[in-house]
């Protein structure tokens, strides 16, 4: 099998070559994960920033030296560093950058994690997915206090509930294609669900990218707060499942983007005076991202921006939500002088 011809301007058609396809083309690790399984993505989308997704953990030590030069070139973070975890609220110290709630709609802060002796997303066969549902909504029914709630399994979600939950924000669902090259999206909507609770301030996605994204979410800008329900949320789960931890490369995941602390933690933030070029300036002083209302590749309705941090590799979870609260100090009294 000859070099697949890359195009674009992905890390993988950047990092993918000769000599590293030769090494590792006939490899598969031992849930069956290939090279090319992992570079499915990037080949079907040459417009991918990535371009790939780890099929298990072992993943990223087999194809170390593809893997390794992405994880550099997107997290800055070299193969002889090893990352640092920090989830405890008490070493947070941040004052709300928004008193006033002017500016600031809502923050919400989530990680991704995935079980220990399972493949992650991309690799699990219907079964697997099953046992991960299972095993994770038996420990989400456990949950004390604030955090006790009720699951939703898409396939069976009427109506009235999916709208509500689309209306929330709330409802991931199938179509991205990136995912879907990745074989994330197989068995559709088998598998899959939301868990909240009445409030709204915590959520679990299960089995979308990762077979969790944990989320802590409320009006405002109370970062603290926020930052402590998602931290005993997390105490709470870790007593119940084991989660895939990498001594150097943090918590795993399918996208090597979100390794490390695969936490992203952001703020909807009303900017209506200032230039999107000058949005972007200020939130990259602070190793943070400007994007669209819906995130992503979306524009800013009514000057609404989605402000979230960057690195998630090489950095703690508290210095993390640290850098966001003075990046939104920063964009705030930028609009209010402009």
């Amino acid at each position: 099998m000859s070099i697949p011809q890359m195009a674009g301007k992905s890390l993988l058609a950047k990092h993918l070559t000769p000599e590293v396809w030769q090494e590792l083309k006939d490899k598969q690790t031992r849930y069956g994960v290939r090279l090319v399984d992992v570079m499915a993505s990037g080949l079907a989308y040459p417009e991918s920033s990535i371009g790939v997704y780890a099929g298990d953990a072992e993943s990223y030590t087999l194809f170390a030296p593809l893997l390794d030069p992405i994880i550099a070139d997107y997290h800055g973070f070299g193969p002889g560093e090893e990352h640092v975890s920090d989830l405890d609220p008490a070493h947070l110290n941040v004052s709300n950058p928004d008193v006033s709630g002017r500016y600031v709609i809502s923050t919400r802060i989530r990680v991704a994690r995935n079980l220990c002796c399972f493949p992650l997303g991309p690799a699990l066969d219907k079964r697997e997915r099953r046992i991960v549902e299972a095993t994770v909504v038996r420990a989400l029914e456990e949950l004390p206090g604030e955090l006790a709630g009720r699951y939703y399994p898409l396939y069976e979600m009427d109506d009235a509930t999916k709208q509500r939950l689309i209306a929330d924000h709330f409802l991931f669902k199938e179509g991205d294609r990136f995912l879907e090259a990745a074989g994330l999206n197989r068995d559709w909507p088998d598998a899959r669900g939301i868990f909240h609770n009445p409030d709204k301030t915590f959520l679990v996605w299960v089995n979308e990218e990762d077979q969790l994204r944990i989320i802590s979410m409320q009006p405002g800008a109370d970062l603290q707060q926020v930052f402590a329900r998602l931290a005993r949320a997390l105490g709470e789960l870790e007593k119940r499942l084991r989660f895939e931890f990498s001594p150097r490369l943090g918590y795993i995941t399918s996208c090597p983007s979100n390794l490390g602390t695969a936490m992203r933690a952001s703020v909807h933030v009303r900017l209506a005076s200032l230039p999107p070029e000058r949005i972007r300036a200020i939130a990259a002083e602070y190793d943070l991202q400007a994007r669209g209302t819906h995130g992503e590749h979306s524009a800013s309705e009514g000057g609404v921006y989605d402000v979230s941090n960057k690195r998630r590799l090489g950095i703690t979870e508290v210095e993390a939500v640290g850098q966001l609260a003075k990046g939104v100090a920063a964009l705030i009294a930028a609009e209010e002088s402009a």
